[in-house]
């Protein structure tokens, strides 16, 4: 870490907390799958927090936008997505972190410490028991942010400004097709045999494409979920955008290693508790059916981006530690692809490419 960074986060931190505020220590964090970049800082002085977390934004005279391919906006944002974002779930009541300070032109931002213990650190060796009921508690969350959300849509807030379409949908399909398949060192793929792989993602962009949209976070699973005071808050929200519910809540119950500890017993019972949820807020609620339907298609085309996400971060930006995760996401879409007769018939066509679908 450079002295000028640090000079610099002491300066905002006296900014916001007065200028008897010092730095005890200040930790580089682990990073996620983007340029920002996180640190903890151990505050002393009067009325300071302990701790803030201070995320360090890229190129700190720029303003990103969100993720690259949700770059659809009519204008450009006027700030940050991630403080758009902010501002209107604090609103509806979604625990977010505090923000303590902003500085956008300098890169800077100040945050609440949630701690270290995300929702998949604390259901570590508890009984399943305990397991529904943290799950639970995620999902109690994941309504407040879908239902009342959608429920107080605000055109100023940029989730509204972008969508699941059939567009989105088929960047990511294309996603998988070109680093799971095509680019994948080791691996050669038939053209033809791709095209026909589109044209049944195409079907299933224009299902998921027709469902009724709502707010959703976009990446509302274990790891961006943080136990905090015994509740649950909610971290890494600033790709939130409309799409059908059962998007957020298959992130939720499929991430990743996910289903190691959310069995399929267990993810049928979380899935009755979110739709009786679900049901009890909405307007128009869902027959159970297409509901689940759609609940295995969006599973389903989540993992397949994830994926194609996983090898293009590390073919692209180098960053392999995400390619750990591939062979359990992989055996998941095996056991979804064939609970539906529409993508049964991609198992055969996704074996040849990976042994876990043998």
């Amino acid at each position: 870490m450079n002295s000028s960074l640090e000079k610099l986060i002491v300066e905002k931190a006296r900014a916001a907390f007065g200028e008897k505020t010092s730095i005890a220590s200040l930790t580089a964090l682990a990073g996620d799958a983007s340029s920002r970049r996180y640190y903890r800082a151990v505050l002393a002085g009067p009325g300071t927090p302990p701790s803030v977390i201070v995320m360090e934004l890229p190129d700190g005279s720029s303003l990103p936008l969100s993720s690259e391919e949700l770059a659809v906006f009519k204008e450009p944002p006027k700030e940050l997505p991630f403080l758009n974002l902010h501002r209107f779930l604090i609103t509806i009541g979604v625990r977010v972190p505090q923000l303590y300070g902003q500085w956008e032109q300098e890169g800077i931002l100040l945050l609440e410490d949630l701690g270290d213990i995300a929702l998949w650190d604390r259901v570590q060796g508890l009984p399943e028991s305990e397991i529904l009921g943290w799950y639970r508690k995620a999902i109690d969350e994941l309504l407040v942010l879908q239902l009342a959300g959608t429920f107080a849509r605000n055109d100023s807030c940029i989730a509204f400004q972008q969508r699941f379409d059939f567009r989105l949908y088929m960047w990511e399909f294309d996603h998988f097709i070109e680093y799971g398949l095509i680019k994948r060192p080791g691996v050669q793929a038939c053209m033809s045999a791709t095209e026909e792989l589109r044209k049944i993602f195409a079907d299933i962009a224009h299902r998921l494409e027709s469902q009724p949209p709502c707010l959703n976070h976009r990446d509302y699973h274990s790891w961006n979920l943080m136990v905090h005071n015994d509740a649950v808050a909610v971290i890494d929200f600033q790709d939130a955008l409309l799409a059908p519910p059962q998007y957020d809540l298959a992130s939720l119950l499929n991430d990743r290693v996910t289903d190691s500890i959310i069995r399929p017993h267990l993810e049928a019972q979380l899935l009755r508790y979110y739709l009786d949820k679900y049901n009890e807020g909405a307007k128009q609620p869902f027959n159970r059916d297409e509901f689940f339907d759609t609940y295995l298609l969006s599973a389903i085309q989540r993992d397949l981006k994830v994926v194609g996400r996983f090898y293009y971060l590390d073919i692209v930006k180098a960053k392999p530690g995400y390619k750990r995760f591939i062979p359990s996401t992989v055996r998941r879409l095996k056991r979804n692809l064939a609970r539906l007769p529409q993508t049964e018939k991609l198992l055969p066509m996704l074996a040849d490419h990976f042994e876990e679908m043998r």
